[in-house]
């Protein structure tokens, strides 16, 4: 069998993808409903495949991939999507996603997806493909922060309104360790290496940051 992570805040989006992958040779071995939940869940199971929803309260799927890839975790990663913005698009192709199934046909997908993850391959609709092209030929989106993760942006935002870490972490509900963390995450992706150059892009101030790189 395969051991599967399920993580998705909808309880009946989590029970309907179970019934899908009954008496498949799918197995979900844990189950969370936020991405902070998800990565304790993966450190203490272990699984083959995290099955992941985008949009998640708190740490969401695109970034639970990023922070697996940045700790040089290679498992495979599949996330689940009503639909998805183009700095995450971008950014989970970047980071090296396995698969991506849109929750609408998800019944029809999921297991041809996970099929082809499971045997080393990536699964990614082709409309999807072809619109992370078309972004990287026309040179990515304009604005600087458009490669930054949803909660990145709201930080980058923030920071822009001259708020402490101590602040922004009481805003957002998470520790002043975290928010350093995601801060030095938001310097390499947009291409500054400081908090006031970060200050003065969010006010429109600086020029744009670096493209995004498919891989």
């Amino acid at each position: 069998m395969t051991r599967i992570l399920l993580a998705d805040d909808h309880p009946f989006m989590r029970a309907g993808v179970e019934a899908v992958l009954r008496g498949s040779r799918y197995e979900v071995v844990a189950r969370a409903s936020t991405g902070d939940a998800a990565l304790e869940a993966i450190a203490h199971t272990d699984p083959d495949i995290c099955l992941l929803d985008v949009n998640m309260p708190g740490v969401s799927g695109v970034e639970v991939l990023e922070r697996l890839r940045a700790d040089g975790d290679r498992r495979k990663i599949v996330l689940l999507t009503v639909e998805l913005e183009d700095a995450d698009l971008i950014t989970a192709i970047r980071a090296g996603v396995d698969g991506i199934v849109l929750k609408d046909g998800a019944e029809d997908e999921l297991i041809a997806c996970l099929d082809l993850v499971d045997g080393g391959q990536r699964s990614i609709p082709p409309k999807l493909l072809q619109h992370a092209l078309d972004l990287s030929l026309k040179g990515g989106a304009r604005h600087p922060f458009d490669p930054l993760a949803p909660r990145e942006r709201e930080i980058a935002a923030l920071v822009g309104k001259g708020m402490r870490n101590r602040d922004i972490a009481a805003a957002l509900g998470m520790s002043e360790g975290t928010v350093k963390v995601y801060l030095h995450g938001i310097y390499q992706k947009v291409g500054v290496e400081n908090r006031t150059e970060l200050a003065l892009m969010a006010h429109g101030q600086a020029g744009v940051g670096r493209e995004p790189n498919l891989r």
